[in-house]
């Protein structure tokens, strides 16, 4: 029986390894090997060579910009070039050779651009995991529903009634920016099933979740696996676990704030003037700071730990998930110029080292850093060894935790996973015992753990 369109889109079928990826290259290299061919002696000495010389520029436009932007967190894979080339020479060949071609052959020529074009975005998606199956991206493309879904009327209903969910609740929210003036999208809040358990509802423990540079409010819960990772943990804990809010840095896709206040926008105002009394208002959540905590995965990682370290009267606890050692957009001036409007006073005011070298010694703060070891030495890795040395120094209890993994939303699963039980302990959720960060050990689930 012929399998339909919805039913595979529907399927968990892979798209960062498996037979996907590998047939659409298959694809797009006959296509484009069609497409090319033989043809004259004047297409071979002139259009051809054109054609690689214009798939040579637009890979040489596409590296300068990832590296002047300041990007990528590891070296993109070979792949994402090759196909990026690719595809700049099918759009040359298309170009070039449609006048003259037959009619099937402006066919192949046709379908192989936008064959490789699908090959670059595969060996995109292959390097950041951000849609890990067929059905994250149709979901995300469709903007379909988020795990646990469900609407205002219906958890206030629940809660009325004490109608105790056998797994949490995801709530789409509309937070107001009248302190900030930041201009955000739609954010989520997770609800665990104790929340249900009492009206008024129990003042549990509240986590802000924070994705990455490129990012929507929804990333954790469709490419980071969150709510399946905190429902789980709920379902051991008698319901219990703590609240989520999943918060919006950018107010747009590619606009990364690194949650400062700056040119892009008052992304930190938003965060903690905005979100944090939203939080306590709306869901009846703790306001101590003994209660609050940041989470985030590569740009949230670096505002995890920028927002706890300014604020630790609001946040007493981070999981800094391969973030950077500051807030990044390129070069040191290059990061003052965008952020910060060229302001070093600015710059200094939010970069988390010098923000802790003022501030003096903390007294119950507490951080995460998880890292991926996909190479020996990365800039993860040294950003966290050099945060966490500078933390300890001043009264912050840390571990620096590394396990195998690239840059990717697969690696933020597994470690937000790690991480939860510590957070969760850490911020004072009950039934869950308060755990020490974790040290070197054989029943320790990392590969090397450097704790201060």
């Amino acid at each position: 029986m012929a399998v339909s369109l919805f039913a595979l889109l529907h399927h968990p079928l892979p798209l960062t390894h498996g037979w996907i990826p590998g047939m659409v290259q298959l694809v797009a290299v006959v296509a484009l090997v069609a497409a090319v061919g033989w043809r004259t002696r004047t297409w071979r000495l002139l259009w051809l060579p054109w054609a690689v010389i214009v798939g040579a520029a637009v890979t040489g436009a596409a590296y300068w910009y990832v590296a002047s932007q300041g990007l990528a967190g590891e070296p993109a894979p070979h792949a994402l070039w090759l196909w990026i080339g690719l595809s700049g020479v099918a759009a040359a060949v298309l170009l070039a050779g449609w006048r003259d071609a037959r009619w099937w052959r402006r066919g192949v020529s046709a379908m192989a651009l936008p064959a490789c074009l699908l090959c670059a975005a595969l060996a995109l998606n292959q390097w950041v995991g951000y849609f890990p199956t067929a059905q994250t991206a149709w979901n995300q493309l469709t903007a379909g529903p988020l795990p646990d879904q469900t609407d205002q009327v219906t958890v206030v209903a629940m809660q009325k009634q004490h109608r105790i969910p056998a797994r949490g609740t995801v709530l789409p929210v509309s937070i107001g920016d009248a302190v900030s003036g930041f201009r955000h999208r739609g954010e989520l809040v997770y609800l665990p099933p104790a929340w249900y358990a009492t009206d008024p509802p129990p003042r549990l423990p509240t986590v802000m979740m924070i994705g990455g540079e490129f990012n929507t409010p929804a990333d954790w819960l469709r490419a980071g696996n969150a709510v399946t990772t905190v429902d789980d943990f709920a379902a051991a804990h008698h319901g219990y676990a703590p609240v989520l809010v999943f918060a919006d840095p950018g107010g747009a896709f590619n606009n990364d704030t690194e949650c400062v206040n700056g040119p892009r926008g008052n992304a930190a105002d938003h965060l903690t003037k905005d979100v944090v009394p939203f939080m306590m208002s709306r869901f009846g959540v703790s306001s101590r700071p003994q209660n609050w905590g940041v989470a985030g995965f590569s740009m949230g990682g670096t505002c995890a730990v920028d927002l706890t370290v300014m604020h630790p009267d609001m946040f007493s606890a981070f999981a800094d998930i391969a973030g950077d050692l500051g807030p990044n957009t390129g070069t040191r001036e290059q990061t003052i110029d965008r952020l910060f409007g060229g302001s070093a006073q600015r710059w200094a005011a939010f970069d988390p080292t010098t923000v802790m070298a003022r501030h003096g010694p903390y007294t119950g703060v507490a951080g995460w850093f998880h890292v991926n070891g996909y190479a020996p030495v990365n800039a993860q890795a040294a950003a966290a060894n050099s945060l966490c040395a500078t933390g300890a120094a001043r009264g912050i209890d840390c571990a620096v935790v590394v396990q195998p993994g690239r840059h990717d939303w697969q690696f933020a699963s597994r470690a937000f996973a790690a991480a939860l039980p510590w957070l969760a302990g850490r911020l004072g959720t009950p039934d869950v015992p308060p755990i020490s960060l974790p040290g070197p050990g054989p029943s320790t689930p990392v590969e090397q753990v450097a704790v201060r």
